[in-house]
């Protein structure tokens, strides 16, 4: 056991030494490269005291990162995140000139924005060395997590020795998505868990399930971590009480949601007892918060939704390493996007102004800070934790979700998950990993693009109001971009979105992927078709028979509701499962999914789903996307479930899982199999009685 220690100690010791010794051969070479910086005097120096300097440099310069930096960036927890990530290389390059002026003998100097490259570049090539050692020692990243555990368990109360659960919610992959993955060999450790290659023992079983109409991540990660989603019938929507537009990814909207399924399901959420949220739209109930959108309008002491970036920026090397990953996302998405511009790639969306910034962000920043937060919380032993990484739906909606970008972003969250599964190995209490995903996407072009014109131009048209002449385009309901604004602070309320009804009121058409609302402000209670047509007589008529749009939904004083298609087709809303008319080429499911959201309290007047290709999945987005998600129509609607086998079934066999309230009563009695939190199982008209 002695022995084992010394070669331990012996070990570190010669990384260490391994490091300071490239790193002051990396400043030795950008002393002779780079003109305004010099490690010696005016007179010249001779080699070994130049390289004395250059040593003693590098050793400063590590010691200050190692001391001076973590402290340095808990001062600036307060600095919008991505303003810290810039902040990395000026704070490096200001410990760097500091450990320059250290030298006993005579000081070397350094231009300012030299200073900067320099920092940045010694920064990188120790945290590759030190890498490289480590994984050349088998063993140093196993050790290193253990004094992690260690230290967590000093420092808390005692962790209990029951299973915890980590969530990880990989946004918007199918299931089929995900297979495909996996044959093509891009996920080998899902493919590891499912038994598949060489050797390989089955640890986890692969579920689909079955979204509700409003396919998108407000309505589901809403319904598996609060156990409701009612009366969420699209991602934005008209509220004719509020006289506002509700947007799942705004905060004050995410709030109110948030509020509104904790009353209606009588309980605070998955993740009430001892839980932690990771990048996600909605708490859960969670404790621990970082990088949750519905605190991040809160201006208090217990808004901690930017505590999570500590965990990360703490380490200098790993901020600059994460600097460096953003910039070359940057070039990569500005690089892709010219190739499909040049190539006359069809169908396609616009990929500029700041979406390379956004979709760096998504599939660097923010996918490095939630694991990193979710290794925090493994090692602090926490009952339950659920995380989003939100990487693949943000480049699947602009590249497309077959596409060779959205898969190179598959291979980089497989990578993630072996980490995690990695730190699990080493954490206090034995962790069941639970990988599932709020949605699929849908691929095709966009009805703007097809038709040129938007869902909002030919509502107009058939209300008799003039079209201009150049379409707009419609908002992005991605959901990276919201966490940009939110890491910014700067307020996402979009405009226009807040409407005071005139006499002569306009109506009001708002897109989520490829479900389209219309809503009438000037009208106070839902209108009926009756109602709709003696307003407008064209306007069912224009949206039902138009060839980019599949069904209408509507209320009818005649049969509570009915599904409106082309050539006349009205069938009530009792008779579609006999008679599913215009629901026959959607998915099973359809006409119980309309039904449910026609009970809707907020439904617009008219609700408006694109046409849906059975043979090839397609759908056309009413938004600025070829990958989308909001309505139904193909692989939008079957996300996956992935479990341990020492779970029980998901469903019974030959049953299904249907909607996200389902996916949540799953995932409540799985934590209570791990003698995990629980949470009330009575609703909230149960208790009342």
């Amino acid at each position: 056991m002695r022995g084992e220690r010394w070669r331990r100690v012996a070990s570190q010791v010669g990384r260490s030494v391994a490091v300071w010794a490239v790193s002051t051969l990396t400043m030795l070479v950008l002393a002779g490269i780079l003109p305004d910086f010099r490690l010696r005097s005016a007179d010249g120096d001779s080699a070994t005291d130049i390289a004395v300097k250059a040593a003693f440099g590098a050793g400063a310069f590590g010691l200050l990162s190692a001391v001076v930096w973590p402290l340095l960036v808990r001062l600036l927890l307060l600095v919008p995140a991505l303003v810290l990530g810039l902040l990395v290389f000026f704070l490096n390059g200001a410990l760097l000139l500091l450990a320059l002026r250290l030298d006993p003998g005579e000081r070397g100097t350094a231009a300012p924005e030299t200073a900067v490259v320099v920092a940045a570049v010694m920064s990188a090539v120790a945290s590759a060395t030190g890498a490289a050692l480590a994984v050349r020692d088998d063993d140093a990243y196993r050790r290193r997590l253990y004094r992690l555990s260690d230290r967590r368990r000093r420092s808390g109360p005692p962790c209990p020795s029951t299973p915890g659960t980590v969530f990880l919610q990989l946004d918007g992959v199918g299931h089929d998505v995900l297979l495909d993955a996996v044959a093509k060999g891009l996920m080998p450790t899902v493919a590891r868990w499912l038994g598949i290659g060489d050797g390989a023992r089955t640890t986890h079983r692969l579920t689909p399930w079955r979204t509700d109409w409003s396919s998108q991540t407000g309505a589901s990660q809403l319904g598996i971590l609060h156990g409701s989603n009612h009366d969420v019938p699209a991602f934005r929507w008209y509220e004719k009480d509020t006289r506002e537009v509700v947007v799942c990814n705004r905060p004050t909207s995410a709030a109110e949601l948030q509020r509104r399924a904790a009353g209606y399901a009588g309980h605070d959420g998955l993740l009430a007892v001892d839980g932690a949220s990771r990048g996600n739209l909605f708490s859960g109930g969670a404790g621990q918060q970082a990088l949750v959108l519905s605190i991040a309008g809160r201006r208090s002491r217990e808004n901690r939704s930017r505590a999570g970036y500590f965990a990360y920026f703490s380490d200098p090397a790993n901020a600059v390493r994460t600097a460096l990953s953003f910039v070359a996302e940057v070039g990569r998405e500005i690089g892709q996007s010219t190739r499909t511009r040049l190539g006359k790639q069809r169908p396609r969306v616009s990929r500029g102004g700041l979406y390379p910034l956004v979709r760096a962000f998504a599939t660097v920043v923010e996918r490095d800070v939630v694991v990193a937060a979710v290794t925090g919380d493994m090692l602090a032993g926490r009952t339950a934790v659920y995380a989003d990484l939100v990487a693949y739906d943000e480049v699947a909606h602009h590249s497309g979700p077959a596409s060779r970008d959205a898969q190179k972003v598959l291979e980089r969250l497989d990578r993630s998950l072996a980490l995690i599964e990695n730190v699990a190995e080493h954490a206090p209490r034995p962790y069941r990993i639970v990988v599932l995903s709020d949605h699929g996407q849908s691929p095709g072009e966009t009805f703007r693009s097809r038709y040129g014109l938007t869902l909002g131009d030919l509502v107009r048209a058939g209300c008799g109001l003039p079209v201009p002449r150049r379409a707009e385009r419609t908002r992005s309901g991605a959901e990276a971009r919201a966490a940009v604004r939110a890491a910014l602070r700067i307020p996402v309320e979009e405009s226009g979105e807040r409407h005071r009804p005139t006499r002569r009121s306009e109506p009001i058409v708002l897109a989520s992927g490829n479900l389209g609302l219309v809503s009438f402000p000037d009208v106070t209670h839902r209108m009926s078709k009756e109602e709709i047509d003696a307003r407008h007589p064209a306007l069912l008529p224009t949206l039902a028979n138009h060839p980019g749009i599949g069904f209408l939904l509507v209320r009818s004083d005649e049969h509570g509701g009915v599904v409106l298609g082309a050539y006349g087709a009205e069938i009530p809303l009792a008779d579609l499962d006999d008679n599913p008319g215009p629901l026959a080429p959607f998915d099973p499911g359809a006409a119980d999914a309309v039904r449910r959201t026609h009970s809707f309290p907020h439904t617009a007047d008219i609700m408006v789903n694109s046409f849906h290709d059975p043979a090839d999945g397609e759908v056309l987005a009413f938004e600025e996307q070829i990958g989308s998600h909001g309505g139904l129509g193909g692989e939008q609607g079957k996300p996956f479930l992935l479990s341990p086998l020492g779970f029980s079934p998901p469903v019974d066999e030959g049953e299904e899982l249907v909607g996200a309230e389902h996916v949540h009563r799953v995932l409540r009695r799985w934590m209570r199999e791990s003698d995990g939190p629980q949470v009330p199982l009575e609703s909230s008209e149960e208790r009342a009685a």
